[in-house]
């Protein structure tokens, strides 16, 4: 690999694709008007999950629709998949141990917020809106403290509810859209009208329940999947994962959430009901953007705060570094680009990290210097160029039997699993992505891959070694330096364990008591 070419290829490329963009449009940027912006985001929604992906049994007409005027992205990863971590990184562009915020280490710093994207657009002028589920509180603060960095909210503590009547911000809405997803596209209707006549640029985001546990869809939409049968994905059931490593068994994911195996056609008819609520919902902002005239301004950007197992390999749930879990949705529509240059698909290697910087991009806003991602709004134009040749993934919570980081490339994928007690011992993990999607064969003792295994241990310790300088220190992050190194022996690694531990329970015991009284439902 040799970053530095890369990087001076991507700005050449970077540079001539503003270029064409802007001057496609025959105007100065003086007096181009600053586009709207639309963050919708899903939670647990798996890449596989729509229709535009390829599956046959969900139904989503309306993000088919808006993959078919966009550009989709088939390598999106969430580089921590977890919500509460995910969430702060999609708002600030920075990795989890940068903004520190996650279960079992802490609630987001007050400095960060104010460096993410809808309070940096806020305060160039945009009229910005948050609805649904946030997913964090902040440090030393009570909730209902992030109202004030929106100037309209209707976002809600803890996991929310299906039911539209148990959300402060959308409870009017609750007689004609007893379910919550419709209720925020009717929602997101009225923030428009306030936008529109509130003639500032805006910026609406809408963090969705669905389709997250406890699965309760609108019964509108669980009786279009009613008594089917559904494809099982190829590297369904337990038997599935026996190859994989003795540590990913430990996992939640293989331990809990088995309604995914053992009973697939259920979970997965409430599962597909609650996506399409959120399909009708897009359905609703979009029709609502052509009634009032903005269409032709207004970009939409849709991904998921972590992906789903939903019975690969026979996990459910997410947090696991495969395909399934880590991987998420991505479609970015910009009714400015050509004719020619819609319904286009990337196969660059974009992150959760990306999002702010490409939010912030669009309206012209230079993001802060110390972000982890990048704008990706040259892709737009050039769907065929690339803004990076890997991304780390991390899992720094739950067991620690179950915690790991990964590099991943549009071809590889490379694990290490540093947790060696309990009869385990340490794991690699390869994969050629690129031939074994579904992460069939490991193949880390194939001589034959020797040369890309190396670059990707490589590229592997450059992400370790910059996980310390850049920590948020007293969170319990510190030990990963050295619990994450491939080098470290199992043994200089086992009394760390214990010291994790404490510093989680230290650190969060009364949050996650506070988070559950907020909320009748589990935090996940």
């Amino acid at each position: 690999m040799k970053p530095h070419a890369s990087a001076l290829v991507f700005l050449l490329s970077s540079i001539f694709s503003l270029h064409s963009w802007i001057g496609a449009r025959a105007e100065s940027p003086s007096t181009i008007k600053k586009p709207n912006i639309i963050f919708l985001l899903a939670d647990d929604l798996a890449a596989n999950a729509v229709g535009y992906s390829g599956n046959k049994d969900v139904l989503t007409p309306h993000i088919d629709r808006l993959a078919h005027d966009g550009i989709r992205f088939r390598n999106h990863y969430d580089t921590t998949s977890i919500c509460m971590a995910s969430r702060c990184t999609l708002l600030t562009g920075l990795y989890e141990y940068r903004h520190g915020c996650n279960f079992d280490h802490g609630n987001l710093e007050r400095r960060f917020l104010e460096n993410s994207y809808p309070v940096l657009l806020r305060n160039e002028g945009y009229f910005t809106g948050f609805a649904g589920k946030i997913g964090f509180n902040l440090e030393s603060e009570k909730f209902d403290t992030l109202s004030g960095f929106f100037d309209v909210w209707a976002g809600g503590p803890g996991q929310t509810f299906y039911e539209t009547v148990k959300n402060a911000g959308i409870t009017n809405y609750a007689s004609q859209y007893p379910h919550c997803s419709r209720a925020y596209g009717a929602w997101a209707s009225d923030f428009l009208k306030s936008a529109k006549d509130n003639g500032k640029p805006f910026c609406m985001s809408i963090s969705f329940k669905a389709p997250h546990m406890p699965y309760t869809p609108d019964p509108q939409d669980l009786a279009l999947y009613q008594a089917k049968t559904f494809t099982r994905p190829p590297n369904y059931g337990r038997e599935n994962r026996r190859h994989l490593s003795s540590q990913s068994h430990t996992s939640r994911a293989a331990t809990h959430y088995q309604e995914w195996v053992t009973s697939f056609d259920e979970t997965a008819s409430k599962y597909y009901a609650l996506i399409t609520g959120i399909d009708a919902a897009i359905g609703m902002i979009r029709d609502e953007l052509k009634r009032l005239g903005l269409e032709q301004n207004t970009i939409i950007i849709l991904t998921s705060d972590n992906g789903y197992n939903a019975g690969s390999h026979g996990f459910g749930d997410k947090v696991l570094p495969y395909e399934e879990a880590s991987k998420a949705p991505l479609l970015i529509y910009d009714p400015r680009l050509s004719a020619d240059q819609q319904g286009k698909a990337s196969a660059a290697l974009t992150g959760n990290i990306d999002i702010a910087p490409t939010i912030l991009a669009f309206a012209g806003i230079q993001p802060p210097s110390d972000v982890n991602g990048m704008s990706l709004i040259p892709l737009l134009s050039n769907p065929n160029h690339h803004v990076r040749e890997f991304l780390p993934l991390f899992n720094f919570w739950g067991i620690p039997s179950a915690q790991s980081m990964a590099i991943v490339t549009p071809e590889w994928k490379y694990i290490y699993w540093f947790y060696g007690g309990d009869g385990m011992q340490p794991t690699d993990e390869l994969f050629q992505l690129t031939t074994d999607r579904i992460e069939m064969h490991n193949v880390i003792a194939n001589e034959k891959y020797s040369a890309p295994l190396k670059d990707l241990q490589r590229a592997y310790d450059q992400e370790l070694q910059k996980i310390g300088p850049s920590l948020k220190p007293n969170l319990g992050y510190e030990p990963y330096s050295i619990l994450f190194n491939r080098q470290t022996s199992w043994e200089q690694k086992a009394p760390l364990i214990s010291k994790i531990k404490r510093i989680e329970a230290e650190t969060t015991s009364p949050n996650r008591e506070k988070i559950k009284r907020q909320s009748s439902e589990p935090v996940r």
